[in-house]
């Protein structure tokens, strides 16, 4: 596995930010970069579960392992999701299972450091490199309004 790093800077408050990346309505614009469609649903307090869900009910359960509200928030991927349901782990998934996905916030001058870092598997390195970047210019320009 191999964890990708993705910056943005950010001029606004790290509050306004932390509410654009986890706030329901901008968490799906801003993750349409990656599917479109794409939400979450859970209860965002740390040590419970979050499902990382698409329009077909596919996706990721995982865990929200760290949040430190408007500073750093640690989701640890633990297996697969079909049809709305948890996939008992298989040969793919445990492969993933485990992968950290983590998002901080720095202020830095008169501006917040965005930094994301995701632990990824080969097959999936360049599908990231390119949807990442896109996610996070969305968070930017609904940052910034």
């Amino acid at each position: 596995m191999e964890t990708l790093k993705f910056n943005s800077s950010i001029k606004a408050s790290r509050e306004k930010i932390w509410d654009v990346l986890w706030n329901d309505e901008s968490y799906r614009k801003w993750t349409s970069a990656f599917c479109e469609g794409s939400y979450a649903e859970s209860n965002w307090n740390e040590g419970d579960k979050i499902y990382f869900l698409g329009p077909s009910g596919a996706g990721m359960n995982s865990m929200i392992e760290t949040k430190i509200l408007n500073d750093y928030m640690a989701f640890k991927h633990l297996g697969e999701v079909k049809d709305f349901k948890e996939v008992p782990p298989n040969e793919e998934t445990e492969k993933w299972s485990g992968a950290m996905e983590t998002y901080r916030l720095t202020q830095k001058g008169d501006e917040v450091e965005l930094e994301v870092a995701v632990d990824v598997i080969e097959k999936h390195i360049d599908y990231f490199k390119e949807a990442f970047p896109k996610g996070l210019e969305v968070v930017k320009e609904l940052s910034e309004k």
